[in-house]
């Protein structure tokens, strides 16, 4: 994958897209601080959490249901900006030194550098090919050799080239389920976002193809920093190097995975690894 060199903060509204790309500034590429979110205005789902997220590692979300780790990765690139009466309450997010909740800065150039992939596949009904390619048309590309080639870059980084490259044409809905998560890792990656978010990206997948976006998540951390949430705790173990753990809102512990597993701090990381309760 390619580096640009670009500016060193997240782009504001007025910026032209020749400087959207950036650089990590430091090893801390997200920084929460003591952020506080609600719904509806009222009732917090996550209270006074802070962390840092450093560049180049996967960070594994880990908790049970309606702790608020779906919630927090949502506010990492404003997704929840499209509940109406949802909102930070409190505390700051800064990524690449920037706070992301500024009202100068663009949410669709955030992100730009902070990509999504979501629990449920969403190919668009198009062909594999204008699928890796979509997010880079949006930008304004045209030129075919630029789109070829990233389009080839951006399969073969998702694991994916050497299953479909000669079938481009054809549409990316007639993929299997694990073909079709890896396309959607294609079109994140094709557009070089710094940050990659992920929310369960295999909870739909069988066995076979959860391995596969294991070993790929392993491989991507090289060129991008990955956050991920997951229900499976097997799966933190084996492709994150930091684990945060969250129960009712809050952030209990925040470590390395193998001490998090191994030998955590709080007593209910203790409790919720080994089965007592979640």
């Amino acid at each position: 994958m390619s580096d640009t060199k670009m500016d060193t903060q997240l782009p504001k509204s007025e910026k032209k897209p020749e400087s959207q790309a950036v650089e990590p500034t430091g090893d801390i590429v997200i920084d929460v601080d003591d952020v506080s979110f609600a719904y509806d205005g009222k009732k917090e789902v996550i209270r006074n959490v802070s962390m840092g997220i450093r560049c180049n590692e996967v960070t594994a979300f880990i908790g049970p249901s309606g702790c608020g780790k779906t919630t927090l990765l949502r506010c990492l690139n404003r997704m929840n900006d499209l509940i109406p009466t949802a909102a930070i309450t409190n505390g700051e997010i800064r990524i690449l030194d920037t706070n992301i909740y500024d009202p100068a800065v663009d949410v669709i150039e955030l992100r730009k550098h902070v990509g999504m992939v979501f629990q449920k596949y969403n190919p668009f009904p198009k062909s594999i090919y204008e699928n890796v390619a979509y997010g880079l048309r949006i930008q304004g590309v045209r030129n075919k050799a630029t789109l070829d080639q990233a389009v080839e870059e951006s399969l073969i980084a998702a694991g994916l080239w050497s299953e479909v490259k000669d079938r481009l044409d054809a549409s990316g809905l007639g993929l299997s389920g694990g073909q079709q998560q890896r396309l959607c890792i294609a079109r994140t990656i094709a557009v070089q976002p710094k940050i990659i978010l992920m929310d369960e990206p295999c909870s739909a997948l069988d066995p076979i193809s959860t391995t596969k976006i294991e070993d790929l998540i392993t491989q991507l951390k090289t060129h991008f920093t990955i956050v991920i949430v997951t229900h499976n705790m097997q799966q933190a173990t084996r492709v994150s190097d930091k684990t945060a753990f969250f129960y009712l809102g809050e952030l209990i512990e925040i470590d390395e995975t193998t001490k998090v597993f191994s030998n955590p701090s709080k007593k209910q990381t203790e409790d919720y690894i080994s089965g007592r309760f979640g």
